[in-house]
């Protein structure tokens, strides 16, 4: 048993993917505590279906999917910054709007697609397990990015968090960082498209998020536990995905509920509220 442990660990091909689980859960994961702070969580599904409907028609194109879901991705954050900023809707009916318009555009290059559809059906679900160097590769360089922007503007981050206007009276470039958030998440999106898949990459861009949201009130804890649940999701998801044979996106997200459930439940935050209440 040991030796066959051993065995599967060394493969590249699993290397590889326990990797893109590392990567995936970690980028994804630091998004998902901006989509729940901001309450926005129609810009994790506004953005996955970007991504997927610009991989469709890369390939109706004969171009790299993860390119024409890349460029979907960044066009779709260009418009939806100064569409939320500048018009009176309120930007949960602005992205309701988008994720329709996109999954429209997704599913109608799905119909035209003819002999590659199967490859369609691999950026639906996604698949940690048959990564390639380059698709690592995009991954180190998109989550390297978006660590670094944390770390870097983490203060400014968290006033814009708390309040944009208060953010932007404190003379903050908060339009600046809001949109570099929204590019950013394009990118996350995108270069994990054959990791969890266009259709499910939005669980892990509000999961995690909600999960941490259950167990803690400081900022930084919060990121720590968001990016613990979505790697964890990621890894047990893969595990899962090995043993049983079942597509590693939906495995992935499966898991990532269960962690949220389990939070939840045990939630430090709901039971003191409940206790609260009942003292009352």
């Amino acid at each position: 048993m040991t030796e066959n442990l051993v065995d599967i660990l060394g493969s590249p091909l699993i290397q590889r993917a326990i990797l893109a689980s590392v990567l995936c859960g970690a980028s994804c994961s630091v998004f998902s505590v901006f989509v729940v702070l901001m309450k926005m969580p129609l810009i994790g599904v506004s953005m996955s279906h970007a991504a997927f409907a610009g991989a469709v028609f890369a390939m109706l194109l004969g171009i790299n999917p993860a390119t024409g879901g890349f460029i979907v991705c960044l066009l779709t954050a260009g418009v939806l910054g100064p569409l939320s900023d500048r018009t009176d809707m309120a930007p949960e009916n602005i992205l309701g709007i988008m994720f329709s318009f996109l999954m429209g555009l997704a599913f109608l290059g799905m119909g035209i697609l003819t002999r590659t559809k199967a490859g369609a059906f691999n950026l639906m679900w996604g698949s940690l397990l048959s990564l390639s160097g380059p698709d690592i590769v995009i991954l180190v360089l998109v989550t390297s990015l978006v660590v670094l922007f944390v770390l870097l503007f983490f203060k400014e981050i968290r006033l814009v968090l708390f309040n944009r206007r208060l953010a932007a009276a404190s003379g903050l470039p908060e339009r600046a960082i809001y949109y570099t958030l929204l590019f950013l998440t394009g990118a996350v999106v995108s270069s994990n498209l054959t990791t969890v898949g266009g259709l499910l990459i939005f669980a892990l861009l509000v999961q995690p998020g909600a999960t941490a949201l259950q167990l803690t009130y400081n900022l930084r804890h919060f990121f720590l536990i968001s990016a613990a649940s979505g790697i964890g999701a990621c890894l047990s998801g893969l595990f899962l995905s090995y043993i049983f044979d079942v597509p590693s996106g939906a495995a992935v997200v499966l898991m990532a509920t269960a962690i949220f459930a389990a939070a939840y439940i045990f939630s430090p935050k709901r039971n003191a509220r409940k206790t609260k209440r009942n003292g009352a």
